[in-house]
């Protein structure tokens, strides 16, 4: 399965200079949080794929108006084509705001998402909005990663953990990431394109 993965920031050739040939054979989309619900929609329409997203932390204009015909997968898991995606939005609380947790929130959350995913069988890629810390995370509380990620990896043990929240353009940010659980980590910051 193709999956066109992305966050934080709007790509010119999946908007206002829309390149099919850069998304061809996508088969899903998956947001990690941070874009409009516009966007979300258009790229939606143009590829006529599922699209599946978490909120980042600066969405809180989902609340009255979520992204149409896109699916919210925040604390549920959604399989296409055989692959399960696992959804856990939100960052680290800096401020007071939606879509922030403390690390205890967060490590509930991440509770309840280990249940479900022994239930369905195991999942194959886990769609966050921030890191886990010490994985592509930075030292400023603002972008720092949940500690109870890395625990989630090494039970769960997906195929992929995709993420947002840390941009490209902060400094010499790595893409990818082998994490110790056998889990590929990637930055889909803009966008990227994975096989899963």
């Amino acid at each position: 399965m193709r999956i066109l993965a992305i966050a934080d920031y709007e790509e010119g050739y999946l908007s206002e200079h829309f390149d099919r040939s850069r998304v061809q054979g996508v088969d899903l989309v998956i947001s990690c949080g941070d874009l409009d619900p516009d966007y979300l929609e258009f790229i939606e329409s143009m590829l006529n794929v599922p699209l599946l997203y978490v909120r980042g932390n600066h969405d809180g204009v989902y609340d009255a108006r979520p992204p149409r015909g896109c699916f919210d997968i925040d604390g549920k898991i959604y399989e296409a084509e055989g692959v399960r995606v696992l959804g856990l939005g939100g960052s680290l609380r800096y401020k007071d705001g939606p879509d922030m947790y403390s690390e205890d929130e967060m490590t509930w959350r991440v509770r309840r998402a280990r249940v479900q995913s022994r239930l369905r069988g195991g999942v194959d890629i886990i769609a966050t909005h921030a890191p886990a810390r010490g994985w592509g995370d930075l030292d400023d509380y603002p972008h720092r990663g949940f500690e109870c990620f890395n625990d989630m990896l090494a039970r769960m043990r997906p195929r992929y953990l995709l993420h947002g929240h840390v941009h490209m353009s902060y400094g010499r940010i790595q893409r990818c990431y082998d994490h110790p659980s056998g889990t590929r980590i990637v930055n889909v910051c803009g966008s990227r394109v994975i096989e899963a």
